[in-house]
């Protein structure tokens, strides 16, 4: 699209209902710039599928059980499933959040948003939701796929959807705000060297027990570990007073990647 054309649907989108100057516009300028290229986004998807299917299924039957939640026996698949089901959530939310730096540098998207009632405020709560509205979608198609494996046991499994919508929005919110701190496309390596560490060592693949003292103190604090522990305690039970915890821990993370992305966004583009 060219920036006339960028002009005229930042103009009419906003007089769609309940979405004149809000993030209503911005999400579905995004929905339309994804139309063509819908099928790249599901790599985040099979990923861990894929994962799932060689490891948990693969390597889980050499395994046999190991402890999940509150010390209780698991089978090394449902072990593994819930955990991949939050990297699935962080996926969608952080990587598609790094777009934010080809709109804003190359595309100038942006600039003429800007030119309309929408504000920063709008531009990132709109960009954070898109970005969470990707985690969501595979945090639905990899809760199928466990259901069909038939890795879920415990009822509070109804609630993992939505902790998988809270994942993915403080993975988003902060991917987003990290994104406009880029100033190059070799800067968005961080992103990765930032991203595949938590994969490897967030407790995926082993739990916790495994590290020495100190470097339970370093897993314990980290994004990922909140959201695998968050999952695992939802889908495999027992669920205790921690899951609170973990809850509250991507709220706050949310609600901090949301402001400084606004506010980054009104720095880089109105001063």
């Amino acid at each position: 699209m060219t920036v006339g054309q960028h002009v005229l649907v930042a103009r009419i989108l906003p007089r769609l209902p309940g979405a004149r100057g809000s993030v209503g516009a911005v999400v579905t300028r995004d929905l339309m710039a994804a139309r063509r290229n819908w099928i790249v986004p599901l790599s985040g998807f099979f990923e861990p599928l894929l994962y799932l299917l060689s490891l948990g299924i693969g390597l889980g039957s050499l395994i046999g059980k190991i402890p999940g939640p509150g010390g209780h026996l698991v089978g090394y698949r449902e072990f593994v499933a819930p955990a991949l089901l939050a990297s699935s959530a962080m996926n969608g939310g952080i990587f598609e959040s790094a777009n934010v730096f080809f709109k804003m540098k190359f595309g100038k998207i942006y600039d003429t948003m800007l030119a309309t009632p929408i504000e920063p405020i709008h531009i990132a709560l709109g960009e954070i939701l898109y970005a969470l509205m990707r985690g969501v979608t595979y945090s639905v198609g990899f809760l199928g796929v466990m259901l069909a494996l038939g890795l879920i046991e415990s009822p509070w499994a109804l609630l993992a959807l939505p902790a998988a919508v809270l994942i993915g929005f403080g993975f988003g919110a902060c991917g987003t705000a990290a994104a406009t701190y880029f100033r190059t496309w070799q800067d968005m390596e961080w992103m990765t060297l930032a991203v595949l560490p938590m994969f490897l060592f967030s407790t995926t693949f082993y739990p916790l027990s495994t590290y020495d003292g100190w470097l339970q103190g370093v897993v314990r604090v980290t994004p990922l570990y909140q959201g695998v522990a968050l999952l695992r305690e939802l889908i495999l039970g027992p669920v205790g007073l921690s899951a609170v915890g973990h809850a509250a821990y991507f709220v706050a993370m949310g609600a901090v990647g949301l402001a400084l992305t606004g506010r980054r966004i009104k720095h880089l583009l109105l001063t």
